[in-house]
């Protein structure tokens, strides 16, 4: 298929910079707080036919250049064992959290077909899409399912999984050696179910400095990169609160590096001497902004990456949920009308 998000993710030319939004199905779109009314974030993720539509949303109201598969990035420690549900204005929890070798060792690395219902999905999509634009699928990295595996949730400080870190590496490395077990084939279900390209989302590795990030996560991150690029599509490697150490993420793999707000996008791209693609990077903050300063930001990020191929246009994090969604649209006009 051809693609212009397929050609910026392998920096080949594209006539206008390819498109798309983390987070662009979510409680921004009516349509979305639709079926969110009647259903829980689960069920969506669990049915195919709500999930497909769910993700179909922002590219019929969008026109964005690729769909990302509707789904959670703790999926998978589910069948690990775990018990994950999700708590109005908390986010989600998970109940029996690991907090000793037992807990480690009695994680199931062979349940991931209970997964199959995102390949679903994904089947879903792709049929629907009929070569339009791409579907890409994705994965937690292993420091942040592993985070959210120890603490329970979301944390401030990472205290607990800090700890294991340090009072007991071999325990970190197990667990993290069964993360990179479980998502590799899972991400490889969702190529092989009709996804184009995946992204790896290490939304908590900010909590790191760099030396601890190179010893105790960039070598699972590389793991589970190098599996997923045996399938021969382009992973997208995003971190957030990152900006200190880009170049050590970027040395653990990415065919497109995912850049946050905290850096501006051609410094980030300098930092990796051009090696690979970048994504981003506007604040989803700017998306509140009066038009003609929406504009200028937008006109500032695509300034900033020239007519080098291998932008790909997106946020520096996901979409706020209260976005108005004429801004989302307005921002994609914006960077479909660009001339360098």
């Amino acid at each position: 298929m051809t693609s212009r998000f397929l050609d910026a993710c392998r920096r080949r030319p594209t006539d206008v910079r390819p498109v798309w939004f983390m987070r662009q199905a979510g409680r921004y779109l009516k349509p979305y707080r639709d079926i969110r009314a009647k259903n829980g974030i689960l069920d969506i993720c669990k049915r195919p036919d709500l999930a497909a539509q769910v993700t179909l949303q922002p590219v019929e109201i969008l026109d964005v250049d690729a769909a990302i598969i509707f789904a959670d990035l703790l999926l998978p420690v589910e069948p690990m064992g775990l018990k994950l549900r999700f708590v109005a204005g908390e986010g989600p929890q998970i109940d029996n959290p690991i907090e000793n070798s037992t807990d480690i060792d009695s994680l199931s690395i062979s349940n991931t077909d209970d997964l199959g219902y995102v390949g679903e999905s994904i089947q879903l999509v792709t049929r629907a899409l009929d070569g339009r634009v791409p579907v890409i699928g994705f994965v937690g990295a292993p420091f942040t399912l592993a985070s959210y595996m120890i603490e329970g949730g979301p944390s401030r400080t990472f205290l607990r999984t800090k700890q294991m870190m340090y009072r007991n590496e071999t325990l970190w490395r197990r667990l993290m050696g069964k993360l990179v077990d479980v998502l590799g084939p899972f991400a490889l279900m969702q190529v092989a179910a009709g996804a184009k390209a995946i992204q790896v989302f290490d939304s908590w590795v900010g909590a790191l400095g760099p030396d601890d990030y190179v010893r105790f996560v960039a070598p699972y991150s590389r793991a589970l990169i190098e599996r997923i690029r045996t399938a021969n599509v382009p992973v997208i490697h995003f971190g957030t609160g990152v900006a200190g150490f880009f170049k050590e993420l970027h040395a653990a793999g990415g065919d497109v590096m995912g850049v946050d707000w905290r850096i501006n996008i051609d410094q980030a791209w300098m930092d990796i001497s051009y090696r690979s693609a970048v994504q981003g990077n506007l604040d989803p903050a700017a998306l509140f902004a009066p038009l003609p300063e929406l504009k200028a930001k937008v006109h500032e990020q695509l300034k900033r990456t020239g007519t080098r191929p291998g932008h790909i246009f997106n946020l520096g994090h996901g979409i706020l949920p209260e976005t108005p969604v004429e801004a989302v649209k307005a921002c994609v006009q914006m960077v479909r009308e660009f001339r360098a």
